[in-house]
């Protein structure tokens, strides 16, 4: 059965990967090896230099094209470096960026940190809503950085819409789809010219790797990346990507479960006394279910919330959780809870931060594959716990916070 008529699972399983010709071993060796010998005999050579390419690299990367039904990804060290060489290779003095106003806060970083130093100029606008986004584009602008499902808000945009209206404005059309994958969205199929994603995230999804990737159906924008790729020396490493081949094999019965937990938690959440807000797409109260059922085929492992009372009882909880793990990275088999105001989001000025929602009290959720109810019942005590105390008994000036015997610096 060729591989165009497989299903996604399957892809997962066996896209890029093949025995080994010499030992008949299953799994893609790990090619750690700086130098390949130099072919004399006129065969066209796919390797000489690892900073260039590399075998398992080359696997990942066939992986990961086939499953967005796109041309050999290209792979990068790590997610930023991704988005990062993505706009060094597509951007010049004088151009100017459109970007989701809840984007990854290390996205907005770059473009307003870094790149505003090269005379790249970014306007940051309201995506889910189409005329504000068409107006931001009646300025000319080289990219149209999206993230359909923003992070940590899970404010949803319309991603054909999206893409329409920047195709009309010659904008090129760049979509993280860290949050969904292509287990769950498939923004090329919805006309996006490019898509972004940390490896690090579900596509590992066993916290055991850095790494980012972009597929493309446009083999020039490949070509581009691949040159600036070897120009700047951000390749994955070969065990970083053979880690992330093992990882990507699960990747669909994960992303069920997580979906799976992730609503029953939600829904759990939504019925607490002390709870004021929940966002998750699979809810009934969600305000974009509709939209976000159209374009993601299910809910994903990601929501938020919001405890009733002072927001300090934010931090309270996550230094009581002790099944939860709190750190800043998501998309792992083990829950992880994130607060976004001090840690993922902390680059974003305090004003703007919270005009997009994203308030001292929000608690941003990954949640992990364990059993739901173990995930509850660990919130529940945390819950208990900060509800219990008062607002001075709270504190919130410290950068190190500990749960359960992890530690987590706040950044």
């Amino acid at each position: 059965m060729s591989q165009s008529n497989q299903h996604f699972q399957t892809l997962a399983v066996r896209a890029g990967v093949r025995p080994d010709p010499r030992t008949g071993a299953v799994l893609t060796p790990i090619y750690q090896a700086t130098t390949f010998v130099r072919n004399f005999e006129g065969d066209e050579q796919e390797f000489s230099y690892s900073r260039v390419g590399n075998p398992t690299v080359a696997a990942l990367e066939e992986k990961l094209g086939t499953l967005e039904s796109a041309p050999p990804a290209v792979c990068f060290s790590t997610g930023m470096s991704a988005i990062t060489t993505l706009c060094l290779a597509l951007l010049k003095a004088g151009d100017r960026v459109v970007a989701s106003d809840v984007v990854y806060g290390g996205t907005f970083r770059l473009l307003r940190q870094v790149l505003e130093n090269f005379d790249v100029r970014s306007d940051f606008v309201d995506t889910s809503d189409p005329g504000q986004l068409r107006r931001a584009l009646r300025e000319p602008a080289r990219l149209l950085i999206l993230e359909p499902l923003a992070n940590p808000t899970l404010k949803v945009s319309d991603l054909a819409a999206c893409v329409e209206i920047g195709r009309e404005a010659g904008a090129l059309v760049v979509v993280d789809n860290t949050f969904l994958t292509p287990a769950l969205q498939r923004p090329l199929e919805h006309g996006a010219d490019l898509v972004v994603h940390s490896t690090t995230k579900y596509l590992d999804g066993h916290n055991a790797t850095v790494g980012g990737a972009i597929c493309s159906r446009d083999e020039s924008l490949l070509e581009q990346l691949r040159l600036w790729r070897k120009s700047t020396g951000t390749i994955q490493t070969p065990f970083q990507a053979w880690l992330t081949l093992q990882g990507v094999k699960t990747l669909s019965l994960r992303m069920a479960q997580h979906s799976r937990n992730a609503l029953r938690v939600a829904r759990w959440l939504e019925g607490h006394p002390d709870v004021a807000a929940v966002r998750y797409p699979g809810l009934e109260s969600f305000v974009e279910r509709e939209l976000a059922a159209r374009q993601q085929s299910a809910g994903g492992g990601m929501l938020n919330f919001v405890l009733k009372g002072d927001p300090a009882r934010a931090q309270t909880l996550l230094r009581s959780v002790k099944l939860c793990y709190p750190a800043e990275n998501l998309g792992a088999v083990e829950t992880l809870i994130t607060h976004p105001a001090t840690m993922t989001h902390d680059s974003i000025p305090p004003e703007t931060r919270r005009s997009l929602g994203i308030g001292d009290g929000l608690l941003r959720l990954s949640v992990g594959i364990e059993d739901p109810q173990d995930i509850i019942a660990d919130l529940e005590q945390a819950i208990a716990v900060a509800v219990a105390k008062r607002p001075s008994d709270i504190a919130v000036s410290g950068a190190i916070t500990e749960a359960g015997g992890a530690r987590c610096v706040a950044k």
